[in-house]
C-alpha cells in the first residue's frame, strides 16, 4: 500500500512539473518576436501572402510584443487585444504604426492632446501608416494593410504617455 502511495505521488508530482514547464514556455512564447513564417504559432496561420499577426496590449502599460516581421508588399492582418480589465477613458490602447521618419515623441505628445480623434493627432495623421480604434479592457481590433517597402518602423500605443513604454520595432524584409 505504501509503494502505491508512493508510485502515485512521484507520478503526480512528474505530471505538475510538466504542466508548469509548458506554462513557462507559453509565457515564452508569447514575447517572442512574431514573424511570417511558415512556423507558426498556434494563434496564427500564414502563408506566403498574408501574416496574421495578434499583439495583447494590458493595464501595465505593455505589449507583449517588440519587434514583428513582415514581407514588403505582403497583406498584413493584424488583431490588437486588450487584455486588461480597465476601461478606454482610463487605460485605452490601441496600435498605430508610424511612417520611418516619424518623430514619435512629437507624435505622442501630440497625441495627448487628441482626445476627439481617439488620441491620433490629426496635424500629424501623415506620419501615421495605419492604426486600430482605441480599446478599453476586453475589447479586441483588426486592421488590414499592406506591409510597406522594406525598412524598419516603429509601432506605438498613442494613448496619453503610453508611447514611452508601448512601443517596438515593425521590420519589413
Amino acid at each position: 500500500m505504501n509503494k502505491l502511495i508512493l508510485i502515485f505521488t512521484a507520478a503526480l508530482a512528474i505530471s505538475c512539473g510538466d504542466n508548469k514547464k509548458e506554462k513557462k514556455s507559453d509565457m515564452q512564447i508569447g514575447t517572442q518576436v512574431e514573424e511570417s513564417t511558415p512556423a507558426a504559432t498556434k494563434d496564427e496561420v500564414i502563408d506566403d501572402s498574408v501574416a496574421n499577426v495578434t499583439i495583447t496590449g494590458n493595464d501595465q502599460m505593455k505589449f507583449n510584443k517588440v519587434e514583428i516581421r513582415v514581407k514588403a508588399g505582403q497583406k498584413v492582418k493584424l488583431t490588437l487585444q486588450h487584455v486588461g480589465k480597465m476601461e478606454k477613458n482610463i487605460m485605452g490602447h490601441n496600435w498605430a504604426l508610424l511612417a520611418k521618419d516619424a518623430d514619435m515623441a512629437a507624435i505622442g505628445q501630440a497625441a495627448a492632446e487628441a482626445a476627439d480623434t481617439d488620441y491620433i493627432p490629426a496635424s500629424l495623421k501623415d506620419q501615421i501608416i495605419v492604426h486600430t480604434k482605441m480599446l478599453g479592457g476586453g475589447e479586441s481590433d483588426t486592421i488590414e494593410f499592406e506591409a510597406p517597402e522594406p525598412g524598419t518602423y516603429t509601432f506605438i500605443c498613442t494613448f496619453p504617455g503610453h508611447y514611452a513604454l508601448m512601443q517596438g520595432k515593425f521590420i519589413v524584409e
